[in-house]
């Protein structure tokens, strides 16, 4: 009995190992035709009304997602958690009124900082073809990382911390 559970166990880590290879494969072959220019944006009018201008000498995290994406919502507890820590400015893409983002955010419990992107305008300028989309960017605002898919929040955190140096 004892061996089987260790192969099982064995067998389940081998899986995550490969699956975890794959994704971030696929994440780097998705990535190729992402705009990789310096953060052009600078002055935003977030979700809440409020202007949002990016800060200065801080790294930012930029992450494009949609309330009809399941991967998105299986990310988006990471996105939390990361935005208690670091800077980080969400894109809502085509995911409806301000009221249905809104509903979304709060029936969740998320407070980071969205614009909704409705007609996908600042999606198009990033080149976007596929969400969740993540940018990492370092204190002068250019693009050190992007994944596209799923990302841990151990490796948003990393990311984080190595874009902060």
């Amino acid at each position: 009995m004892k061996d089987k559970l260790l192969h099982y166990v064995k067998e389940t880590l081998l899986f995550l190992l490969v699956m975890t290879l794959l994704a971030n494969i696929l994440s780097l072959y998705k990535s190729t035709d992402l705009n990789k220019k310096p953060l052009f944006l600078h002055e935003l009018s977030l979700l809440d009304q409020k202007e949002y201008k990016l800060p200065s000498e801080k790294p930012l995290l930029l992450h494009f997602w949609a309330t009809w994406c399941p991967t998105c919502k299986l990310e988006a507890d990471n996105i939390q958690r990361i935005s208690e820590h670091y800077e980080v400015l969400t894109i809502a893409v085509k995911s409806g009124t301000d009221e249905v983002v809104n509903q979304y955010l709060h029936e969740r419990g998320f407070n980071f900082h969205v614009i909704n992107d409705k007609d996908a305008e600042i999606s198009k300028a990033f080149n976007i073809a596929a969400f969740p989309t993540t940018f990492i960017y370092d204190k002068e605002k250019n693009m050190l990382f992007s994944d596209v898919g799923y990302t841990s929040t151990l490796g948003l955190y990393l990311k984080m911390w190595w874009a902060d140096l």
